[in-house]
């Protein structure tokens, strides 16, 4: 009792010393503590990132015979897209290639992730070994997966040989040797493809009218108008003697301002379309009149007027070479069990209350999982999304297992920063590391903004 008088009678500012004394030191220990991984994460980690971007900004050799840096600011960045020596070619086809695996990757990846777990959450019987089989790959290296599927797409066995079994002849397919980039017209396509696929558009557009869900169908409407127009004038304008020249599928840089040009048109609309529809008339005159004027500048062939990019083209088309087929295959068969056991825990998640109620109203098992389901499984998509973009970026031990270092086709930029050693290209090689650490950030970074916001709201 005595002592908490006199703690009591003590002034203000000496019981306020001795809990900032107290707190003071639980912060020291917990620093002293952490310090030690602070500084080799400063030093081994960002220290080396300094440094790298360091030597992007020179001309270093390596180890050649002139080992001095000359400062060059911003010349190697700007060589890995104008020039055409023993890397940039292939950095930029690499970026395309880069950007095609990145797609699919993650379509497959989440697409069969899901049908996974859906399968999975039926409650069938031996339910523990299936899904520690489809687990079972994520337990390999990248190098391990590139060597077995390497086997399996060998053009002269593995797959190629599947038809054999049933008495067909074997395929010819090259898995991983094409140098034929996918290209297509649909002037070139047969009458029934384009009448089904024109017959779909339509029959998705009228269903979303029934539906009365308009604000979707005016989107969908847009969209379907581009593409309608896009195949009317392909059939119009077709030849067949000029086949090779009016194929679509590749990708030139000195087009890049055409695709700008064209993504800002639709997002213009869309945008217009959104506006219209909320009524919100005071917005849709400050976007309207640019997305009028943007487009008629684009109808009236406003891209052809644009001014070409100067940067030289590949030996190869850039395009999706078909020899990424193999490469996204054995990579979705690798990482699919990873998106199969998110969904998995997410959908045990969804309250049993929530599907029978939509059962009651009428709803059937695949509308109760596309309707109810999926729709709060949208966190776990967009996690799954970024870390399989991440990991996408850094496929280059897949890719070098499968095809080696120096196949062009399937090159990605984690590829280039390994041929620098061969070529003492260090200096582009380490702008290439940097460009690619941005790629990463852009991923990273607003994944790790939404994780820290949901733990600060919670």
């Amino acid at each position: 009792m005595e002592t908490t008088d006199v703690n009591r009678s003590a002034p203000w500012f000496g019981r306020l010393g001795i809990r900032i004394g107290r707190l003071n030191r639980d912060h020291l220990f917990a620093l002293l503590t952490i310090l030690p991984s602070i500084i080799l994460l400063a030093i081994f980690v960002y220290g080396f990132i300094g440094q790298t971007l360091y030597w992007s900004l020179t001309d270093w050799r390596g180890l050649s015979a002139d080992t001095t840096k000359h400062y060059i600011a911003l010349q190697n960045y700007d060589d890995l897209f104008t020039e055409f020596g023993s890397i940039e070619p292939r950095f930029r086809q690499g970026l395309i290639n880069t950007f095609f695996f990145t797609l699919f990757f993650l379509i497959g990846c989440l697409v069969l992730g899901f049908l996974l777990a859906v399968l999975l959450d039926q409650k069938v019987k031996g339910e523990g070994f299936f899904r520690t089989t489809f687990l079972f790959p994520m337990a390999l290296s990248f190098a391990v997966t590139g060597t077995t599927w390497r086997w399996l797409f060998d053009p002269r066995g593995g797959i190629n040989q599947l038809p054999t079994a049933l008495g067909l002849d074997a395929w010819d397919f090259r898995w991983l040797n094409n140098r034929q980039a996918y290209t297509f017209n649909w002037g070139a396509m047969s009458d029934l493809a384009v009448g089904v696929l024109v017959m779909i558009l339509l029959a998705v557009f009228v269903l979303l009218l029934i539906r009365r869900r308009f604000l979707a169908a005016i989107y969908y409407g847009v969209v379907m108008a581009l593409i309608l127009m896009w195949i009317a004038s392909d059939i119009l304008t077709y030849d067949a003697s000029a086949a090779d020249s009016n194929m679509h599928g590749t990708f030139h840089w000195h087009d890049m301002l055409d695709f700008v040009s064209m993504v800002l048109v639709v997002a213009f609309l869309l945008v217009v379309v959104r506006l219209l529809w909320l009524g919100k008339r005071r917005a849709v005159i400050w976007f309207g009149i640019p997305a009028a004027l943007l487009l008629v500048w684009y109808v009236t062939g406003g891209p052809e007027r644009l001014p070409r990019l100067n940067i030289p083209e590949a030996e190869l088309p850039y395009g999706f070479n078909l020899a990424l087929v193999g490469v996204i295959i054995a990579a979705v068969w690798q990482l699919s069990g990873y998106t199969m056991a998110m969904y998995l825990a997410g959908i045990r998640g969804v309250p049993e209350e929530l599907r029978e109620a939509a059962r009651v109203d009428g709803c059937n098992e695949f509308q109760v999982y596309t309707k109810v389901v999926l729709p709060l499984l949208s966190p776990i998509t967009l996690s799954a999304a970024i870390v399989l973009g991440h990991i996408s970026l850094k496929i280059f031990d897949l890719i070098f297992a499968m095809t080696g270092p120096d196949y062009l086709p399937v090159t990605v930029p984690g590829v280039q920063v390994y041929s620098m050693f061969r070529s003492n290209e260090f200096a582009k090689g380490s702008a290439i590391a940097i460009v690619l650490l941005i790629m990463v950030a852009v991923i990273i970074i607003p994944y790790l903004a939404t994780s820290l916001r949901s733990e600060h709201e919670l």
